[in-house]
């Protein structure tokens, strides 16, 4: 099982992104030209999650963006914070935030709807969103002028940790409890 496991974790660290458990499969069974059972696969893979769980080890094996992929344990964020601070051009400014999270709640989604809800253009956030690969075109309406739709991708999964889009927060978590004057909170 070791030797499964040894090439299972060699997949998974040479991944750039999370690999799913469908692509471990096909290439283990292109390797070994003999079909690799699914159950042996999760056994190996929980092997690996068990193993990287010690202290001894700065990283873990995390499911994320419907695969698997090793991420840095959470002791060591203030030193990653650091670093991702210094690489901070990478980060997403505050209109590209806003323009994502109306992709990310409304999808699929014009670029009209878009900038009915911000009020200002969305050109250039769409355009960066494109870039980084974070938003994909899904589409074309059928409505006049068919114009494209966008959604989220794989990688907007990945980049914000999350499995499936009805992991994101629902508006109500956003709510502030109201006070009136004069009421005590109980």
């Amino acid at each position: 099982m070791d030797f499964l496991q040894n090439h299972i974790e060699a997949l998974i660290f040479c991944a750039a992104a999370p690999l799913k458990e469908v692509e471990i499969k096909e290439c283990l069974t292109e390797m070994f030209e003999a079909d690799v059972p699914s159950k042996d696969i999760a056994k190996a893979i929980a092997g690996l999650e068990e193993k990287y769980t010690k202290e001894e080890y700065s990283f873990e094996l995390i499911r994320s963006g419907g695969g698997y992929q090793f991420l840095t344990k959470p002791a060591y964020q203030t030193s990653i914070g650091i670093m991702l601070k210094q690489q901070s051009k990478r980060r997403l400014s505050t209109s590209a935030l806003e323009t994502l999270s109306i992709i990310a709640y409304k999808q699929p989604v014009t670029k009209l709807e878009m900038e009915q809800i911000r009020g200002v253009n969305c050109d250039y956030s769409v355009q960066k969103l494109l870039d980084k690969g974070l938003i994909e075109i899904k589409g074309k309406a059928d409505t006049i002028g068919r114009p494209i739709l966008y959604g989220t991708s794989d990688q907007f999964m990945d980049y914000f940790g999350i499995n499936d889009i009805s992991e994101l927060p629902t508006p109500k978590d956003f709510a502030k409890e109201e006070n009136e004057i004069g009421e005590e909170r109980e």
